[in-house]
């Protein structure tokens, strides 16, 4: 069943943060298992706004910094969002050189946008469609690359320890349930988010934490995962997932309306939208975006024009409807500079990681750069030897391990359910018990686990900051 491989570095995942890793590796050799093929499934693909960078002449990197850590409730760790936002100018630059067709102004300058939470305008984008330009060049790139083994169809179900709690390899699975060992000490975490838990969200619905779970059971270090995202203005008409109607349109002018009324400021951080929005749903208020006075606004957004109609509505004629949805997670699987996790041998890029950049809330566009960042990190510490040593992140609170079992596992959708109401935008430690006692039962399963993961993070911090609001508690530090 083993297939060795000795000491080649395996990554799980080919969205930005995965496909980041290889190419940075090259010449190096590496194993990149992917469910389909690659960008396959990846949200990535799906990121529309564009990656946030200090480019034009009016920023600076310590703006972008402030701005993180503004929109972030003051959560994030210092070091970490001043070393992104440093590297941010550079990556965009380098991702240019690379072939990401980013729009440029009349001078030839990269055209720069601007989103909610941004002081300033520094979204460097490719019309609406950039988290699909940025990884389908780089993952052109990858695919010329003889250094990078490609293996498709598989999924990562569980990873493999030494006797010395060390990364020994990986088991994986293909569609018709046979499971293939690879002999590893060495693996990447690159696997995305957890939004396909939430009953409404925008991400796609293979998005279940599934390397969060691998990393926990492994007794990985994770935190934050109460700081879930909830995106202000997804479109409300009954898909799932909800189609995401971009940050970029309230940055171009787009406003909010409750029964025809304007109730928020728009360009505020996306938590605070989102609770703005969610507040009028659950007063029996109808929440519409407005769109139709933003010059040219169906040739600016094609993919959300395309979206909307795709609903049988027209982005320059119509008031959408909209509801908060999952649309990001601030907390994973805990890693420090270097991208090494609390287990030697085992990384984590991307959004299943924990960095520090993003606190209570993700300011729009960031998580592009993190992913950009955070997998050259990765790469360039694969590379050494100095990893055998263990990194900086603390052991994990034990109590929160949990392995899996061959029990049946639980109904996806009763999941979904149960996060939906009692981790959604306005949270109270009644619903949250309810929902970790209910879960408790099914954590032999990896979506209930990793969903149960979720809600005992969040019964267990009473304040109401960032992305995590708790309606029963006025604790000290609450954001507005």
């Amino acid at each position: 069943m083993i297939n060795p491989t000795k000491s080649t570095p395996v990554v799980v995942g080919s969205g930005l943060a995965g496909l980041t890793v290889a190419r940075a590796l090259a010449p190096q050799r590496c194993i990149l298992v992917t469910p389909d093929d690659l960008t396959g499934g990846a949200a990535s693909m799906w990121a529309q706004g564009g990656i946030a960078a200090a480019i034009g002449d009016d920023d600076s990197p310590e703006l972008h910094a402030v701005d993180t850590r503004r929109a972030g409730a003051d959560l994030g760790d210092t070091d970490t969002i001043a070393r992104m936002t440093a590297a941010a100018p550079d990556v965009v630059r380098r991702l240019h050189a690379l072939g990401v067709p980013f729009d440029v102004s009349a001078g030839q300058a990269l055209d720069l946008a601007l989103e909610g939470g941004h002081s300033r305008r520094r979204i460097a984008h490719a019309g609406d469609r950039s988290g699909a330009a940025i990884t389908r060049t780089v993952a052109e790139h990858v695919a010329t690359l003889d250094s990078v083994e490609v293996r498709t169809g598989l999924n990562a179900r569980r990873l493999v320890l030494d006797a010395d709690g060390r990364i020994a390899g990986l088991v994986l699975r293909d569609a018709s349930g046979t499971e293939e060992g690879i002999d590893t000490d060495r693996v990447v975490l690159a696997t995305g988010g957890l939004g396909g838990l939430f009953a409404h969200t925008t991400n796609p619905r293979t998005a279940l934490g599934e390397g969060i779970a691998m990393a926990a059971r492994v007794g990985a270090r994770t935190d934050d995962l109460h700081f879930v995202q909830f995106h202000p203005t997804a479109l409300d008409v009954g898909l799932d997932p909800m189609p995401l109607l971009t940050e970029a349109l309230r940055g171009a002018g787009a406003v909010l309306l409750a029964d025809g009324v304007r109730f928020v400021d728009e360009l505020q951080p996306r938590d605070v939208v989102a609770a703005a929005v969610w507040e009028q749903a659950q007063a029996g208020r109808r929440v519409m975006l407005d769109a139709r006075d933003v010059p040219q606004v169906a040739a600016r957004f094609p993919a959300v024009a395309a979206l909307v109609q795709s609903a049988g509505l027209d982005l320059a004629l119509d008031r959408l409807p909209v509801a908060p949805a999952v649309h990001y997670a601030m907390g994973g699987v805990t890693v420090d500079a270097r991208s090494r996790t609390s287990v030697p041998g085992l990384w984590a890029v991307g959004e299943v990681a924990r960095t520090g950049l993003h606190g209570g809330n993700r300011l729009a566009s960031n998580s592009l750069l993190e992913a950009v960042v955070s997998g050259e990190a990765a790469a360039a510490d694969l590379t050494g030897d100095s990893w055998r040593a263990g990194g900086d992140v603390p052991q994990a609170d034990r109590s929160g391990l949990r392995a899996a079992a061959g029990r049946p596992t639980p109904p996806l959708r009763e999941v979904r359910d149960i996060l939906q109401r009692g981790c959604g935008v306005l949270r109270t430690a009644h619903d949250l018990r309810a929902a970790v006692d209910v879960l408790d039962e099914w954590t032999h399963d990896d979506a209930a686990y990793v969903g149960w993961l979720i809600a005992r993070a969040a019964l267990a911090d009473p304040r109401s900051i960032g992305a995590h609001r708790r309606v029963d508690t006025r604790a000290a530090g609450s954001a507005a």
